[in-house]
């Protein structure tokens, strides 16, 4: 079976939604880390003061491809600011999974 890696870069404010709403769905198995970027807007300014990078979260997580549509779907409802969302809400990214290995085992995964 085919699977994708799901990255998501949402609001630190968000994370916990999102994290929450993948367990409920049943994907447990999540990475996160804690980044800084900028978007389009190439960051926020408040007054006088620019911020050139703002703090994100990047979910990571890798799920079959027939259940991309459903996790995606998911993430973005958790995600989102408001019922139309805002600039600055983050962005998900899938990309195909080549290869995995457990790192315990040594072993190649089907």
């Amino acid at each position: 079976m085919a699977h994708v890696l799901v990255r998501s870069i949402v609001r630190p404010e968000k994370a916990d939604a999102v994290l929450a709403t993948l367990l409920d769905a049943g994907y447990p198995a999540v990475t996160k880390v804690s980044v800084f970027g900028r978007g389009k807007q190439r960051g926020l300014k408040v007054g006088d003061i620019h911020y050139d990078e703002l703090p994100k979260e990047l979910l990571m997580t890798v799920i079959p491809v027939d259940d991309k549509d459903f996790v995606v779907q998911r993430i973005m409802e958790a995600a989102r600011t408001g019922s139309k969302g805002n600039f600055g809400d983050g962005k998900i990214f899938v990309s195909p999974v080549i290869e995995v290995y457990t790192v315990s085992t040594g072993k190649k995964e089907d």
